[in-house]
């Protein structure tokens, strides 16, 4: 078993409480690892220093590097491209759908604004990775 953290990659601090609170309920007891953009993510990666995620979860629309850039940035990175990457997002466009995938995320989800579908979609993340099993 293993407590490797979950990488979240958000700026939205009531989304990142709702997170917080879901993985909670659902029990699961990776820890988890907040940045408000993707420049902060490269950062913590990239420091030798930090645990490594078993998985980072990614919004799309933030400040400074938004998602669609971090996404670039890691899958060009022999180091960083084998983190499985899931979008975490309120953007229902097409086009971020498309380059998030084009990208070689592991899974896109829309962020549901009832909390209960919330916890349902941490739950089935959590199950879809066993995320305390993953080997990373």
């Amino acid at each position: 078993m293993t407590n490797k953290p979950l990488l979240l990659v958000e700026d939205d601090r009531v989304d990142v409480m709702t997170i917080t609170r879901a993985l909670k309920e659902i029990h699961c007891v990776n820890p988890l690892v907040h940045v408000e953009n993707g420049e902060e993510a490269l950062a913590y990666l990239r420091d030798p220093t930090k645990d490594t995620p078993c998985l980072i979860l990614l919004d799309i629309n933030m400040p400074i590097m938004n998602g669609i850039e971090f996404l670039r940035e890691v899958k060009q990175d022999d180091a960083l491209r084998r983190y499985p990457v899931v979008v975490l997002t309120t953007s229902e466009e097409l086009q971020d759908k498309l380059s998030s995938f084009n990208l070689g995320v592991a899974g896109y989800m829309a962020k549901p604004v009832s909390y209960r579908l919330f916890v349902d979609v941490m739950r089935s993340i959590e199950l879809y990775w066993s995320l305390s099993e993953l080997p990373c």
